[in-house]
């Protein structure tokens, strides 16, 4: 059986009173006293809707006097929402929130990122792909170049 109660952590910034809402794994929203207002506006603020996932269109959110009020109102909106949101929104914020942490153990590493590392690796015309410094494998594949640029009538 799964878990399908909500929980509460507490953001990490110890500036504010926010907490995030969690299904299972997936941070779902938001409650937290809204900065900025005046004191006889409501002062707390939710919000529920999690990307990637889920469209930002679909998202909901107000604001309430107090917290209760705020919880109770983003559990309704939630009630609501849950029915259409099917599992592969679920995995495919997982997949990103992975992918990220991946990112960013190989920053804390001082790792370059896939991007970043320069490659002289070029795929051809002809689907092969060679490395572009070494003479005895590109100077094969000029051939082909040559004769894309001569039926498009074109050079380089």
């Amino acid at each position: 059986m799964i878990n399908t109660a909500l929980t509460r952590r507490r953001a990490d910034n110890p500036h504010e009173e926010t907490w995030h809402i969690y299904f299972t794994d997936v941070r779902i929203g938001a409650i937290g006293v809204r900065t900025g207002v005046p004191v006889h506006a409501d002062q707390w603020g939710w919000s529920v809707g999690f990307y990637p996932g889920m469209e930002p269109s679909t998202w909901r959110s107000g604001i309430a006097a107090t917290f209760e009020a705020a919880r109770g109102a983003f559990e309704t909106a939630w009630s609501d929402l849950q029915p259409n949101i099917t599992h592969n929104a679920f995995a495919e914020w997982r997949q990103d929130r992975d992918w990220r942490a991946a990112m960013a153990a190989k920053r804390a590493r001082s790792e370059k990122l896939d991007s970043e590392i320069r490659s002289t690796l070029m795929r051809c015309i002809c689907g092969t792909t060679f490395d572009s410094w070494r003479p005895a494998e590109s100077y094969q594949h000029r051939a082909h170049i040559t004769a894309a640029q001569a039926a498009n009538g074109t050079r380089l």
